[in-house]
């Protein structure tokens, strides 16, 4: 098991999307953020069974950083609740793991 991390996180536009990862890239809490434009998401809020289209994040981090990572995007993010889901990274090839060590703050 590494101290790794990657955490997803759905946004609502693409300009959003963008401005989040690029936030997180340049305060240092994500190694790597990639955006996967229009997925579609079919959830229930507040009672009701909702469909949208939305930009999903995928971020690159250590568990360290998670809490300040949660936070930046409770900041930047336009949604009520925000998804903020972490799952660990059991492996990887080890050059990229060194990397992202290099990269996290």
């Amino acid at each position: 098991m590494t101290d790794k991390i990657v955490v997803l996180c759905s946004c609502g536009g693409e300009e959003e999307a963008s401005r989040i990862a690029q936030s997180l890239i340049e305060i240092r809490l994500a190694a790597c953020v990639t955006i996967l434009p229009r997925v579609h998401s079919i959830y229930r809020w507040q009672g009701a069974v909702e469909r949208s289209e939305e930009f999903l994040l995928i971020i690159k981090s250590s568990r360290a950083l998670f809490e300040k990572l949660r936070a930046e995007v409770a900041r930047l993010h336009s949604y009520e609740v925000p998804e903020v889901l972490a799952m660990p990274v059991v492996d990887g090839a080890s050059a990229y793991l060194q990397w992202m060590d290099q990269e996290l703050g």
